[in-house]
């Protein structure tokens, strides 16, 4: 007799998001009044830590993971998907000014603005940035 295990699928969380920060996404979305946009979550090469985030509206593009948001959806490139994975995306409004921050478990080391990182394989060369961290 051969038994069998049912296989489970375990669902990965790429991104989420505060209801503080999903809340901006909203209004800066009905700002732009363009049902086709999504908030794009990016890294790319800099920062004083090595690699950093962006954040902007865009239309999907092919081959972006679509993390839907409910009334609206966060697109990634693969190449940031791997950096980002796992990743809660905040909203800050301080005296020290108000924007988007990335909580990311990946980042070993991440720089006093929050927006620039390093992950435990190296990613990029420390450079300085204009955060005054």
């Amino acid at each position: 007799m051969i038994e069998q295990t049912p296989q489970t699928a375990v669902e990965t969380i790429v991104v989420t998001m505060t209801t503080v920060a999903a809340n901006k996404v909203r209004e800066l979305l009905q700002q732009e009044n363009d049902q086709s946009l999504g908030l794009r979550i990016f890294v790319a090469g800099g920062g004083c830590s090595g690699l950093q985030y962006g954040m902007t509206l865009d239309e999907q593009q092919e081959g972006d993971t679509v993390i839907s948001q409910g009334d609206f959806n966060v697109l990634a490139d693969e190449m940031s998907l791997g950096y980002i994975s796992g990743s809660e995306v905040d909203y800050v409004d301080s005296l020290m000014g108000a924007g988007f921050t990335v909580n990311n478990p990946n980042a070993v080391s991440s720089c006093g603005c929050g927006h620039s990182f390093k992950t435990a394989d190296g990613g990029g060369e420390a450079r300085g940035c204009a955060c005054g961290h």
